[in-house]
């Protein structure tokens, strides 16, 4: 009697879990498209404020000859090719939406 209980515990529950959670793990890997939209605002609030503190350690800069700006290096043509990149996919992106 339990062999009846046993077998298909084993070839169907078993299966079905495994494949249950499988499932859910693909699902839950990708990104959701308000997930993208929030990074994307994200990362241009982070644009803005960083130019808002170049432009504050500018006019500090000049008004104050001892200022010492609390980034070492700002505006690097390293980090301004990257977020080039960045703005040239998004902007890749957005034209290919309908």
């Amino acid at each position: 009697m339990e062999e009846v209980i046993i077998i298909p515990a084993i070839f169907i529950g078993l299966p079905w879990v495994i494949l249950h959670y499988i499932t859910k793990w693909k699902t839950s890997a990708s990104i959701t498209t308000d997930d993208e939209a929030l990074l994307e605002e994200l990362y241009s609030l982070a644009k803005r404020l960083d130019e808002r503190m170049d432009t504050v350690e500018r006019l500090v800069a000049s008004d104050h000859d001892d200022f010492r700006p609390a980034r070492l290096v700002h505006d690097q043509e390293v980090d301004n090719q990257k977020l080039r990149e960045l703005d040239r996919m998004l902007a890749e992106k957005k034209g290919s939406r309908p």
